[in-house]
């Protein structure tokens, strides 16, 4: 859906908020006030909206380069959601093998298999690729 924009008034929100690329931290906090301000409104204008869009597009390209996330282990994944869940790993017994096997799974001393990651899948109702 193609957003129109009258000209004159994204030149004035343009010419008010300095959108640039971020380049430090401190870039970064004034980047993050902008949106901040942006989403605090009830409605935004077409305007605002293409330059909330902007800063967003900013802010994610630093954060990508500056604050990188880790991709999460299948191991990772696994604990996360024992911990959300608040489950224990005797409720995985059965599930995935033994105690023993759940033991060496959740401590990080076996991996975790096709066929596993299937029933941790299906148990957690996520997608078993999270799990390989």
């Amino acid at each position: 859906m193609n957003i129109i924009i009258e000209k004159q008034a994204y030149g004035q929100l343009l010419a008010k908020s300095q959108p640039k690329p971020i380049l430090n931290d401190e870039d970064y906090e004034l980047a993050l006030a902008e949106v901040e301000s942006l989403m605090s409104q009830k409605e935004l204008t077409p305007e605002e909206e293409t330059l909330l869009n902007l800063w967003a597009l900013l802010i994610e390209e630093y954060e990508a380069k500056y604050y990188p996330i880790p991709e999460a282990t299948p191991r990772d994944v696994l604990l996360h959601l024992i911990e959300v869940r608040e489950i224990k790993q005797a409720d995985l017994v059965g599930i995935i093998g033994s105690k023993g096997v759940v033991s060496e799974v959740v401590n990080g001393k076996r991996a975790i298999s096709k066929a596993q990651a299937k029933a941790l899948g299906d148990f957690f109702n996520v997608n078993p690729s999270v799990f390989i």
